[in-house]
Order: C-alpha cells, then sequence, then structure tokens
C-alpha cells in the first residue's frame, strides 16, 4: 500500500512525502511520469529498476526519474518513506543545462545532501513555499545535479550484492558492523575485496560510508532535540563527544549544536535526560 501527502505545491515544483508499506519482492507493475523527479530515501529501503538497470535505495542514496521513463519497484524490506520533489522539464533545463537523461541516475547521498533535505522538510513545515522551501528546494536540485548530471557515470562492478549486503548490515546496526573485518567475515570475502568494493560500486570508501551512517544517526538524534552531545556520542559509538563533533564538522562544516539549532527552529526543545 502506498500513500502520499503533498507538502507544497507550485507550478514549477512539487515536494510530496510517499510512504509505501508493500512486503514483497517481485517488481511492480511499469510507472511512467511525465516531470522530473529528485527522490530521496527518509527511513527503509526497496529496489528500482529503470533502463533495464537495477538499484538498492536506502537513506544513503537518492535518485532522478525523467519524463517517460519506465520505472519498476520492489519492497523487500517491509516499507519505506521517501520525499520526492518534482519539476517541470523547463526547471529541471534551468539548473541541468541540456542534459535530458542523467548519466548517473542513481547518486550517492552523502551527508551534505542529507542534510539538503532534512532543510527542505523543515522549511515545509515553516509553511513559507515561495521563499524558504523554493530556496531550500533549489540548492537541493543544485546538489543532485553536481552529483549527477555533472559526474562522469560509474562503470558497473561485479560486487553490487557484496555492496548492498555490507549496507543493509551496516544501517542495520549489525555487531559485525562495528568493523572492518568483522563485517568482511560475515559476509564472507576477503576484507581487501570488501574495501575495495565500496569505491567501485558508490565512489566512497567503506570507512567514509559508516560515518555517513553515523552522521545521520546524529542528525536524527539532534533533529529531535537531544540535549546531551555527550550521551549522543556514546550511543553511537564515539570515542567521546569531541569526536562526534569532529566527525560531523569533517561531514557538514557545522558543529553538533549549530546544527541543532538548524533542525529545531520550528520545534520546541527536548526534554532533559533525568
Amino acid at each position: 500500500m502506498r500513500s502520499a501527502t503533498t507538502l507544497a505545491v507550485r507550478p514549477d515544483f512539487s515536494v510530496t512525502a510517499v510512504s509505501c508499506r508493500d512486503d514483497h519482492t517481485r517488481w511492480s507493475a511499469p510507472e511512467v511520469h511525465d516531470d522530473y523527479r529528485v527522490v530521496l530515501v527518509r527511513r527503509g529501503r526497496f529496489r528500482r529498476r529503470a533502463s533495464g538497470t537495477a538499484a538498492d535505495l536506502d537513506a544513503t542514496t537518492a535518485y532522478v526519474g525523467v519524463p517517460g521513463e519506465e520505472e519498476h519497484f520492489a519492497h523487500p524490506a517491509g516499507g519505506d518513506d521517501c520525499t520526492s520533489v518534482s519539476v517541470t522539464p523547463a526547471l529541471w533545463r534551468a539548473m541541468a543545462g541540456e542534459a535530458t537523461r542523467p548519466p548517473a541516475p542513481t547518486v550517492y547521498a552523502d551527508a551534505p545532501l542529507d542534510l539538503a533535505h532534512r532543510r527542505l522538510l523543515a522549511s515545509a513545515r515553516s509553511g513559507d513555499v515561495d521563499y524558504a522551501l523554493a530556496e531550500e528546494l533549489l540548492g537541493l536540485l543544485a546538489a543532485t545535479v553536481a552529483r549527477t548530471v555533472a559526474a562522469p557515470a560509474r562503470p558497473p562492478g561485479g560486487d553490487a550484492a557484496l555492496v548492498a549486503a555490507a549496507r543493509e548490515a551496516i544501517t542495520a546496526a549489525h555487531p559485525a558492523a562495528d568493523g572492518l573485518l568483522p563485517l568482511a567475515q560475515l559476509l564472507d570475502v576477503s576484507p581487501y575485496r570488501l574495501s575495495r568494493a565500496f569505491p567501485r560500486e558508490l565512489g566512497v570508501s567503506l570507512t567514509r560510508y559508516r560515518n555517513r551512517v553515523r552522521v545521520a544517526r546524529a542528525l536524527d538524534r539532534l533533529e529531535q532535540g537531544e540535549p546531551s552531545l555527550a550521551a549522543l556520542a556514546a550511543d553511537l559509538g564515539f570515542a567521546d563527544q569531541s569526536h562526534l563533533t569532529r566527525t560531523l564538522h569533517h561531514h557538514l562544516g557545522r558543529t553538533p549544536t549549530s546544527l541543532r539549532r538548524l533542525l529545531t527552529a520550528d520545534r520546541p526543545p527536548a526534554p532533559a535526560r533525568p
């Protein structure tokens, strides 16, 4: 079952929250749209097939759908929540030039793109569609274009299934995902092969991917108004609060305190821990 809630709509764009509660491994019937769509995952994971290529999508990946493209979806993990940003062909060309079909439709959603996604949703809650939301939307589109249209497509490797399994273990916080060696043992591959597979398949190292997932978990908690940075660092497996601060600053150029202010501007503060 799929439900959609319109968060904002204007003649040139719309922002929709989409929730799927399907639980099946088979591909859906084909879907065809007449607009460009940037779809970012908030929770869960699913599979998408388009132009003969299948991709695994979760909160660390996003995709660009183009007009007239036939898409199929599968939901082997039981459901997901996404944000779909639809724009007219004219607005897409204004951002991407004449690149009507991105060479890399699936994009690694790094921490800055994740933050842009969260800021877009926060601006939708503010109600200022014509300025605050439009500004955040254009920033998100620019970031996506830079990662799809401007970046050369990576040739497919032979370790897509391996990387998908490693991503699943990391995002599910499997105990073996605490280190490269136990993760490789869980997946029954050599640590060297696992380490080399990530740059080929995602364009980032395994270490950076793992930290990207931890940054997302930190943003989730900060978005909820987490009052204790020390507790947050301990809960997420950082050595200490300073380690958390360095990691967030490295990925996002901001401190945890500034990120909390940015993400909770329209929300009441969370109660302090006892």
